[in-house]
């Protein structure tokens, strides 16, 4: 089964919470403790064994703050 993994680039997020929504897996979330420079509160790849490399976080993230790979077993 693949695995997939994501990173986030604090720099360039915006807080708007998308990849954490529609994660259907729920391996995104935004806890509410990590904030950025500016105040934002920052998602993190909370749940690795759950993601599955499918690419939607990416995809709708409008800062284009993460980047997703596909891991192979």
């Amino acid at each position: 089964m693949a695995k997939g993994e994501v990173i986030i680039n604090e720099r360039l997020c915006k807080g708007c919470g998308y990849c954490s929504h529609f994660c259907s897996r729920g391996a995104i979330e935004i806890p509410g403790d990590k904030f950025s420079p500016e105040g934002y509160s920052l998602p993190v790849f909370a749940h690795p064994e759950k993601c599955n490399g499918c690419g939607v976080c990416g995809w709708l993230c409008p800062g284009f703050s993460l980047e997703v790979y596909k891991i192979k077993e």
